[in-house]
């Protein structure tokens, strides 16, 4: 193993250099095993439980599926209600309890569906640690890793385990996630690594000293991965309205409990089931179901896209964004690229370059795209290698005597090598821009270059020792190293997307400003033609969100330049999404509103990212965030049915307390109006596509125009069965008719208004549902089964105009609200 630069020991570091913390102490139990466990070993302690058997699930248990969809504060009104009716009798006046148990089921089932597809989806981005055991490599489950393996780490893997490092090439770990230190760590044998940390350059093993529940971050990491149904502007909604439901039901249910068995002394048994018939349908027991069952039919729809959600409220949360930060490299380019060009400075023989390139890139374990593009252009050309001892085409060796791998923050990595002639110099591969001083001749090449969209590296060669404060120092340029990069062929089409859904794109980079800009012109990005350097952006937060807000393309953007800028961003009011698939997006993607990580990234991108795209295709971005819209104005949709249904139930019971009269319903009447008018057509419309955007305010919307709507409908039905009581020539079944007939054709109506604007499956969805309810008026058993029986013409007719009346007010009120609220 060659000796790396690791000579910092004072808990300080120079600018650009990685930082050592002071209070990292070794451990007491360095490795002596460098072929790691045997077989045999490994087995011993999985028998006595030393394994890391922390449960880490994307999903909730099918136990927790179950209690969660059934043991519900209305399953429990309704089942109390149900158990009343069965005491008290017919039959028929139950059926609200068997369509619960039916709701409660295809909750149940479609979670369970989530949870298949998430587990499944979870096991394929699962990460696959690197151990050494019998003195062979082989990656292992994340719970296979035993005490006192020796687990192997490269740049981008995260830390699974607690444990001390036995070795360490230049290694650097970023503990930020843990203990809020941006720098990173420099790491050396015998230092602690804590779990839940990630590498951001260099190379190591350590020896796993905590496993499972005893590691430092298992809790953290698992719930970074768990499936939630939490933390949602939706669910808290509805949790509001529910919660404010509640409130209202508690009064209005005793007083309809009183008013009833005052009016009905004569008949007790009557009065229960009318008492039942007003309260069940002021419980929205369906709005929670269907919100629950829209979110687990969406995450089956993604998982058949190759999209692992890892918090549920992350559909909802990109449906909300209106901006995209999307890092270039990965995704919008692909990972890998190749070399257009080699061009010689300083007249040096292109085979020195290539054998200097060959070296810098053997001395780097985890190459990263473009030392892998070097490598495969000039490794196998007679160039040499340079792990150790390499030897060109006949030629002298280049021996590494030290090595610093890349970093996001210095951008450049480099080695210090000992040249064929003998003559030992450091050998730096990086950005022009950062190795060379500004105004430097070479630097417009580098500008012209870039601007073709071409990617440029510049490879120096100096004096200065590769542990000084600034190796760059006196830096000979000797070659620019040009890369084509490979465009996504689905990137144009998914910015197009975004413009047009009016979601702003930001490109932030790492990779020259210039460059970047001619890949997002490329691209047809608007803003394309503006980059900014980010080195310039101010310092002053207000200042960099101005900046950051009005321009679309930013190039040589530092790992925390960019968590500032999606800071920025949303300081401004914007809700932000990330994307990246490497080590210096882990920041950002953890403090944006959403962070979308590719199957393809590293580990640590993955575990801190909400979605993970595992087929690493950024054009299932516009999926999602489809999928998310779906879900949103289609809960909104019919959240507005159910509230309807809760606030026409309270005035009507509020109206029959107060003129002590029977209530106009039984239960089975309840039943086949919220059937025929809202639990049928909300499964429909809450899984239909929908692209409308997500806007805030979802409770001030839904309840300025539910609670007028219910009003309007709980008036005209009240006022329909009044005038039929009044008409002593008909029975209280007539009565009950017209005010069935009445409500039903209100409820139609506000079904209408809400599944706009019509498509041909919504108008027959809506015809189905008249259909329905006029089999139950004219087929005979089923008239008889609900009990009603329309009689002569004017109690009919007088429904109809009432219906008609209150579809005009419902009309007025829809518009002008709405146009408020729009």
């Amino acid at each position: 193993m060659t000796e790396r630069v690791q000579d910092i020991t004072d808990g300080t570091a120079p600018e650009g250099q990685p930082h050592v913390r002071p209070d990292a102490k070794p451990d007491a139990r360095p490795d002596t095993r460098p072929d790691g466990l045997t077989a045999a070993e490994v087995a011993e302690r999985v028998a006595r439980g030393e394994v890391n058997d922390v449960p880490v699930r994307s999903s909730r248990s099918t136990a927790e599926i179950v209690r969660a969809n059934v043991f519900t504060r209305f399953n429990a009104i309704i089942g109390l209600l149900f158990v009343i009716i069965l005491v008290v009798g017919p039959i028929q006046d139950g059926l609200f309890g068997f369509v619960i148990v039916a709701n409660t089921a295809i909750g149940i089932i479609q979670e369970l569906r989530a949870k298949r597809t998430l587990d499944s989806l979870a096991v394929i981005g699962e990460s696959r640690p690197r151990v050494r055991r019998d003195g062979r490599v082989a990656e292992v489950a994340v719970a296979a890793i035993v005490l006192d393996d020796t687990v192997l780490l490269g740049s981008g893997d995260k830390v699974v385990v607690d444990g001390t490092l036995s070795a360490a090439d230049g290694l650097e770990v970023d503990e930020s996630l843990l203990t809020g230190e941006a720098d990173p760590v420099l790491k050396r044998p015998g230092d602690p690594v804590m779990s839940g940390s990630f590498v951001v350059a260099g190379s190591g093993a350590f020896t796993a000293t905590k496993v499972g529940r005893e590691a430092y971050a298992a809790q953290l990491a698992a719930e970074a991965s768990r499936f939630t149904l939490v933390r949602s502007e939706l669910r808290t909604g509805i949790d509001t309205i529910l919660r404010f439901v509640t409130y209202l039901l508690v009064p209005t249910a005793l007083g309809l409990v009183v008013s009833q068995l005052v009016v009905e002394r004569n008949d007790w048994r009557e009065a229960v089931r009318r008492m039942v018939a007003g309260i069940v349908p002021m419980v929205p027991e369906g709005l929670v179901l269907l919100t629950s069952v829209a979110f687990a039919v969406g995450v089956v729809r993604l998982g058949r896209r190759q999209c692992l959600v890892q918090e549920l409220p992350a559909i909802e949360g990109l449906a909300r964004v209106d901006t995209v930060c999307l890092d270039k490299t990965g995704t919008l380019t692909e990972g890998s690229m190749d070399i257009a060009e080699l061009r010689l400075l300083d007249g040096r023989p292109q085979d020195a370059a290539q054998r200097a390139l060959v070296a810098l890139g053997g001395a780097d374990p985890r190459p990263n795209a473009s030392m892998q593009a070097v490598l495969d252009a000039y490794a196998g050309s007679g160039s040499g290698s340079g792990s150790g001892n390499s030897s060109g085409s006949g030629g002298p060796a280049w021996e590494v005597r030290a090595a610093a791998p890349f970093s996001s923050a210095r951008k450049w990595s480099g080695a210090r090598l000992a040249e064929p002639d003998g003559a030992e110099a450091t050998w730096l591969l990086g950005a022009p821009d950062v190795l060379l001083p500004p105004g430097h001749p070479v630097l417009a090449d580098v500008d012209a270059l870039g601007a073709q969209g071409l990617r440029v590296l510049l490879l120096g060669r100096g004096e200065t020792p590769l542990d000084a404060p600034d190796p760059a120092v006196g830096l000979a340029p000797q070659a620019l190293v040009v890369l084509r990069q490979r465009l996504r062929d689905d990137a144009a089409g998914t910015l197009r997307y975004f413009a047009e859904q009016g979601v702003a794109a930001k490109v932030i980079s790492g990779d020259n400003a210039l460059s970047v800009g001619a890949v997002a012109a490329t691209l047809g990005l608007p803003g394309a033609d503006d980059p900014v350097d980010a080195r310039t952006l101010p310092a002053d937060a207000e200042k960099m969100a101005a900046v950051v807000d009005g321009h679309a393309v930013f190039g040589r953007v530092s790992p925390q330049q960019k968590r500032d800028m999606v800071g920025a961003l949303q300081s401004r009011g914007h809700t932000v999404a990330m994307t990246g698939d490497g080590v210096n997006d882990v920041l950002a993607l953890k403090d944006a509103d959403i962070g979308v990580a590719m199957g393809s990234g590293s580990e640590a991108t993955r575990a801190v990212a909400q979605i993970v795209l595992l087929d690493n295709r950024f054009a299932t971005l516009p999926s999602v965030v489809a999928e998310g819209r779906r879900v949103i104005g289609n809960i909104e949709r019919v959240a507005n049915l159910f509230l309807v249904k809760t606030v026409y139930s309270v005035l009507l019971a509020v109206l029959v307390v107060c003129t002590r009269v029977p209530y106009p319903f039984l239960p089975r009447h309840s039943t086949v109006l919220s059937s025929l008018t809202i639990g049928i057509p909300a499964f429909f419309l809450a899984l239909a596509p929908n692209g409308e955007r997500a806007r805030a305010g979802f409770v001030r919307r839904v309840t300025r125009l539910a609670v007028p709507g219910g009003v309007i409908a709980g008036a005209a039905t009240f006022t329909a069965y009044m005038l039929a009581r009044a008409d002593h020539a008909t029975g209280r079944e007539a009565d009950t008719s017209v005010a069935t007939l009445t409500l039903f054709l209100v409820a139609v109506w506000v079904l209408a208004i809400v599944a706009r604007p019509y498509t041909w499956w919504r108008v027959l969805l809506i015809l189905a549902m008249v259909a329905g309810f006029a089999l139950v008026l004219t087929v005979p058993w089923l008239s008889d089964f609900f009990q009603l029986s329309l009689q002569g013409t004017r109690g009919p007719w007088t429904a109809v105009g009432i219906a008609a009346v209150a579809a005009v007010l419902l009309e007025v009120v829809w518009r002008v609200v709405g146009k408020r609220l729009g």
